[in-house]
């Protein structure tokens, strides 16, 4: 199967990369994107006259005009194991302008399956999330008000909640951790 790419320019936080299985959007990432292109198989061949991109770049263009758009609008299909699938399912709903905690996802997934899930379990999903901004896993947050485990590092994560007009004066910068650095991540 072909998969499609285009890019997709803002000027809030810079270049986003789309892909496409020709019919629905398999992934999204942003330029330094710790996990770029994860869950596509081979190369991605550039094409960005495809209709989903039309739409997908539509859908984008609301959002940094702070007009919430639904994600569900997109068709969606990036890879995923089940566990990712349902965080992802649990991204979906978080409302533009505010957060959650890996914790709540995992308590949340805990009473749908009668599994018990941990928020680590969590973070590893959200982290390789191939659907920046459009699974906004910007808005899933430490329990302890830590703005941590994001593939596009810390300050993308300030802008995109600020953006959404979320106050992140109640959030803390973790000293160390995975999402610190991004010139770290050897892309």
């Amino acid at each position: 199967m072909t998969t499609y790419r285009t890019e997709y320019e803002s000027e809030l936080i810079g270049p986003l990369t789309l892909a496409s299985d020709g019919e629905a959007i398999v992934g999204c990432w942003f330029g330094n994107d710790r996990y770029f292109g994860y869950g596509v198989d081979g190369e991605m061949e550039p094409n960005g006259d495809l209709p989903v991109f039309d739409q997908a770049r539509a859908w984008l263009d609301r959002y940094f005009e702070g007009k919430a758009p639904d994600p569900r609008e997109l068709p969606l299909s990036a890879n995923a194991t089940p566990f990712q699938l349902r965080v992802r399912e649990a991204m979906l709903d978080i409302p533009y302008g505010q957060t959650t905690t890996y914790g709540d996802i995992a308590n949340r997934i805990a009473s749908e399956t009668g599994k018990r899930s941990s928020a680590r379990a969590v973070g590893g999903a959200v982290g390789h999330n191939p659907l920046c901004i459009i699974a906004p896993c910007h808005r899933v947050v430490g329990a302890d008000g830590s703005l941590t485990g994001f593939g596009g590092g810390i300050d993308m994560k300030v802008k995109l909640l600020e953006h959404e007009g979320v106050d992140v004066s109640c959030f803390y910068r973790p000293k160390r951790g995975t999402a610190i650095d991004p010139a770290s991540w050897g892309r």
